[in-house]
């Protein structure tokens, strides 16, 4: 991060230190106004920050300074910016509906091998949701398993909670990630295999907690298979008809018993947080459709295509970012909050969680160097109006400053009565409170008593930001991920980390393979530290061994 660049940042916070968002607002009766934008199907207000016009140019500079405009071609032109995996990164690509567009990977141009992928993820789609893709026992699908975990998981989940309005409600669709035999077990128990549909998400066809539920999945199957009255061979020629890949390992998915005439690619410049409009999605455009898919894509390109052109004082995920940097690096928060009221996305705030810390959780900079400065904010939400019941208490009063995104929708697709209106009022009601508090002397002349004026004083000043769409639909879904990818990215650029590698989690996969191999050998190796050779010897015990 430019030493100079934020030198006058901070400085500025030092200027209006005793200046409130309260101030700010009766300084400015325009400042509502001057601190929103629209784009992409979505409004942001972002007025109620601790901000001036001077604070805001000069965060523009410091994205200046990280030379952000040439960062962003290098990232939308295929230039291997994830330098410490030799990696372009490309997930724009996958929504790019400029049709005279390449963009070009080792002299090859991508674009028409995403569109080829797409074509076949729409074919396949069609036929399973018109029930010509037929089981074994010539039934429809009606249930999809989606088994994969992270990127592979989170955003297939994410979307298909968001757009439940539009899915295929004859069909029922279950996400299975964690090893743990529970999760695989009660899906398993809510399905009938020859009804039943496996789609195994990994790219390279090893990673351990989905082959191992893959195969677990692949025993069962074959198990009902034979109950059902099919011998051995036909019950393994079978498996071709209930499971599909998305993997470029062709190699181990035939092994598995998958044709890889099933299988759909992904590249390795798409990362799997960023995933969701590859052929990870496949479960996604099963469950709502070619048609509204390709308007998920719509919605990511637009944001896109405002990400990439617009100047920097009216960019959106640019202005979401450097807000996120203020608070980060100069006012030491820890943590923001994203609270989306709208229960369609209530996953939400867990597929923001990978996207920024796996994203930007780093402590060394681009040449190797430790950072000086916070990078990767905690990220964490509810939806709302159940967080007003949890955790606000601490937002409001708490001694921790936590900056807030509240999202909501101003049209709902289940009205009954007054309920959304209900909903959208404590939205608003929220960022009100959070902003301006209440004093003591507001408090005074309510008739609180006297003893309980501390108790009932709000500080304010607590940071938010508003965004708004007409409707949550596949295009604003889109858009609004893209908005939040494009904002990691920029965060990245200004704290000079790597945003799109994650070898934070590797050495922790690594070390459980030797853990596995003591918890199953006839004899532990002692090899650990104590604490761990402690709670192998008492899980082994456990378990009899």
């Amino acid at each position: 991060m430019d030493a100079q660049a934020w030198e006058k940042v901070d400085e500025l916070i030092d200027k209006n230190q005793t200046k409130t968002i309260k101030d700010l607002f009766a300084e400015d009766k325009d400042r509502a106004a001057k601190f929103s934008l629209e784009a992409a199907g979505w409004f942001l207000d972002y007025s109620k920050n601790r901000i001036d016009e001077a604070t805001m140019k000069a965060l523009i500079k410091l994205a200046e300074k990280a030379n952000l405009k040439e960062e962003i071609e290098k990232m939308f032109t295929g230039k291997k910016i994830n330098a410490t995996e030799g990696r372009a990164v490309l997930h724009t690509a996958l929504r790019n509906l400029d049709k005279n567009d390449k963009v070009k990977v080792d002299g090859k141009d991508v674009l028409k091998d995403v569109r080829k992928v797409l074509d076949q993820m729409g074919d396949f789609s069609d036929a399973v949701r018109r029930g010509q893709w037929k089981g074994f026992a010539g039934k429809r699908i009606k249930n999809v398993v989606n088994i994969g975990i992270g990127g592979s998981d989170l955003g297939p989940v994410m979307a298909n909670i968001a757009l439940t309005p539009y899915t295929k409600r004859n069909m029922k669709f279950f996400f299975v990630s964690n090893v743990d035999s529970t999760h695989l077990a009660e899906t398993l128990r809510a399905v009938k295999a020859n009804e039943t549909l496996f789609i195994i998400a990994s790219k390279t066809f090893t990673t351990q907690e989905t082959m191992s539920n893959a195969l677990a999945a692949k025993e069962w199957f074959l198990a009902e298979a034979k109950k059902a009255g099919l011998k051995k061979a036909d019950a393994e020629a079978a498996v071709a008809k209930h499971f599909v890949a998305v993997s470029t390992a062709a190699k181990e998915v035939a092994a598995f018993g998958i044709d890889t005439k099933n299988m759909f690619v992904f590249w390795d410049w798409v990362g799997g947080r960023y995933s969701l409009p590859s052929a990870i999605g496949l479960s996604l455009m099963l469950a709502i459709g070619r048609n509204n898919y390709k308007k998920l894509l719509k919605g990511y390109y637009k944001m896109d295509r405002h990400f990439r052109t617009a100047r920097f004082s009216r960019n959106m995920p640019v202005i979401l970012a450097l807000l996120g940097i203020l608070y980060v690096n100069g006012y030491g928060a820890e943590s923001y909050c994203v609270l989306p009221y709208d229960q369609y996305l209530s996953r939400f705030p867990a597929y923001l969680q990978q996207m920024d810390m796996e994203s930007n959780g780093k402590c060394v900079d681009k040449d190797g160097n430790p950072v000086t400065y916070s990078t990767g904010p905690i990220e964490w939400g509810e939806p709302g109006t159940n967080g007003q019941h949890s955790f606000y208490q601490l937002i409001h009063q708490g001694t921790h400053l936590i900056p807030c995104d509240f999202i909501g929708c101003s049209k709902t697709h289940n009205p009954i009565g007054d309920l959304h209106d209900k909903l959208m009022a404590n939205l608003f009601a929220q960022t009100e409170a959070l902003a301006f508090g209440k004093t003591a002397e507001e408090c005074a002349a309510e008739g609180v008593d006297k003893k309980l004026i501390p108790f009932k004083t709000f500080e304010g000043n607590k940071p938010t930001n508003t965004l708004l769409c007409d409707q949550l639909t596949p295009e604003t879904l889109g858009a609004l991920v893209a908005l939040y990818e494009h904002k990691v990215f920029v965060q990245g650029v200004i704290w000079n980390v790597y945003s799109y590698d994650q070898w934070g989690v590797q050495l922790g996969k690594v070390l459980a393979k030797g853990v596995l191999s003591d918890l199953t050998a006839k004899k532990p190796s002692g090899k650990h530290d104590a604490s761990t050779n402690q709670l192998i010897a008492r899980y082994r015990k456990a378990v009899g061994r």
